[in-house]
């Protein structure tokens, strides 16, 4: 079967202070590697590998990447079904406008769409766009069993984990697959299919940029289930490893056919079993692997002690972040986020001490936060400065689709998925808050800002007057173009922000909150099936 996927352009904010870039879509390669593998004529069109420096100004922020216009041109007259990834919400509605533009030039094609956004509101997916099927959650094995059924006319209504409509024009929403237990049976995703270094060129890498990138996934989920967080609803609360050698092998294949030396590793939560950590990072020793890996998600602390940092930088690991997410024990506890001081500052003192650059996540203005809570982040962000750590970022609170704490405000009346509801973590990082994103109802929007920039205060503030070098340190290397942090991330980025709005046209009107009647033909669906 001849099978075009495509990775839509993404939206930028250029007013967001953060180093966050996008990155070479992991998930995407997957997909592609299990098609591949069985027996079908893959391409991939990656708008934003193709067009990495094309930004079009769409209101009060950018779009990265191809057009849907220019995407659509590469796509073969003869293919036989189309696949689209979205990963973020907030990307919906250049996603809903590329897939009914796609639609539109491919009457006759099916569209199959996958990936968190699409696993966390299919329903609304649906409602809103042409697409003729979801794949929902963990996508290889649902994939694989879909586009086959395609090719061979199969019955394709009793295949677990897709959603699509039936003959009656009823959204019907299959039972979830099973989790894939033995992930060192999938392939190594397909990079052949992407321009590895046109992202890499560029810069759009997740993490600090310590030279020609390639993402790892080494674990699959996550067993916590913080009530902000996506992973429960796309992964479930089960977590599975790769074997530490199969990782390796992936790492060092990379290393010697793509001249890759930094690997950022994508996982949720990476660092949860001891013996796993000891013997990954005894396997790169022992191989002398001359690389850096990093762990640009944020990972747990409860097993990071003097032993297992000095593992990690001697294997090449150079950075990695923790999420507090607060200072307050109470908005901890409300967040359902297992952890304490205690064991936080453990790992970092041993973090620190091994020479590790370390970053600290905070969430702002949860709705629960008061007073008392954001003074304790205050505190806790200048206690991390003076111990050390490189770089703290804190963004306010936005509701995630289909989480715990997004139900309750749906309930509470607080939440209804519009386009400016999902578009909520675009402006997560901008410099001030506006009330209409706002969720917390002890605050105005202008006090809650006070206490972002008090919370970066406290930490830039002892960070500096307790480890003076470092103010030189980031100087240097900005001058020099070279990333050791993400505060030098962030300024490097900045700078190419600058560059490519130079070259770049007036800004149009933003895109429409609500879906025209051309986009949402589909949308007349009585009911939904599940």
């Amino acid at each position: 079967m001849k099978v075009t996927l495509i990775h839509p352009p993404v939206y930028i904010n250029k007013n967001g202070l953060t180093a966050l870039r996008p990155s070479l879509p992991l998930g995407l390669a997957y997909i592609a590697a299990v098609l591949r593998d069985d027996k079908h004529d893959v391409a991939v069109i990656d708008a934003l590998g193709a067009a990495p420096e094309q930004m079009v100004p769409d209101g009060d922020i950018w779009r990265l990447g191809l057009t849907p216009e220019e995407i659509i041109e590469r796509i073969a007259p003869d293919v036989q079904a189309i696949g689209i990834t979205s990963m973020w919400s907030y990307s919906w509605p250049i996603v809903r406008e590329l897939i009914t533009k796609v639609k539109a030039a491919f009457p006759n094609v099916p569209i199959i769409c996958g990936g968190e956004h699409f696993t966390a509101v299919p329903e609304l997916s649906m409602e809103q766009s042409p697409a003729d099927f979801l794949v929902l959650g963990e996508g290889e094995e649902t994939a694989v069993a879909l586009f086959r059924a395609l090719e061979l006319k199969l019955d394709h209504t009793v295949i677990p984990g897709i959603a699509f409509r039936t003959e009656a024009g009823v959204i019907q929403k299959n039972p979830r697959r099973d989790r894939i237990k033995n992930v060192d049976e999938l392939p190594w995703p397909a990079w052949e299919l992407f321009d590895i270094e046109a992202y890499s060129s560029n810069r759009l890498v997740s993490g600090i940029y310590y030279g020609k990138t390639v993402p790892i996934l080494a674990t699959r989920g996550c067993p916590y289930q913080c009530t902000y967080c996506s992973s429960p609803n796309m992964w479930t609360t089960r977590w599975f490893a790769r074997s530490p050698k199969d990782v390796i092998d992936e790492i060092e294949t990379y290393h010697k056919k793509y001249g890759a030396s930094n690997f950022p590793f994508q996982d949720l939560t990476a660092i949860l079993k001891r013996e796993w950590v000891v013997e990954f990072c005894s396997e790169v020793e022992k191989r002398n692997l001359k690389i850096t890996w990093q762990l640009p998600a944020g990972t747990r602390s409860e097993i990071i002690d003097e032993e297992v940092a000095s593992l990690l930088v001697r294997s090449g690991c150079r950075s990695l972040n923790f999420a507090p997410e607060s200072g307050s024990e109470r908005t901890r506890k409300h967040m359902k986020k297992m952890l304490t001081d205690e064991k936080l500052f453990r790992a970092v003192h041993a973090s620190v001490k091994a020479g590790l650059n370390v970053g600290a996540f905070f969430v702002l203005a949860y709705p629960t936060d008061e007073k008392e809570d954001m003074q304790a982040t205050v505190r806790l962000a200048a206690k991390l400065g003076r111990a050390g750590i490189d770089d703290v970022s804190a963004g306010f609170f936005f509701p995630l689709p289909s989480t715990e704490i997004t139900r309750q405000l749906e309930k509470e009346g607080k939440v209804t998925y519009t386009d400016k509801f999902l578009q909520l973590p675009i402006y997560v990082h901008n410099k001030f808050l506006s009330d209409d994103r706002k969720f917390n109802e002890h605050f105005t929007a202008k006090q809650l800002t006070r206490w972002k920039y008090k919370v970066v205060a406290a930490f830039y503030f002892n960070s500096f007057l307790f480890h003076p070098t470092r103010v030189f340190r980031i100087l240097w290397n900005f001058v020099r173009g070279k990333e050791t942090s993400k505060m030098e991330s962030f300024l490097q980025e900045t700078m190419r922000k600058f560059r490519l709005r130079k070259k770049s046209p007036a800004p149009k009107k933003p895109a429409l909150a609500t879906p025209p009647a051309a986009q949402s033909a589909a949308s007349k669906v009585p009911a939904v099936k599940s």
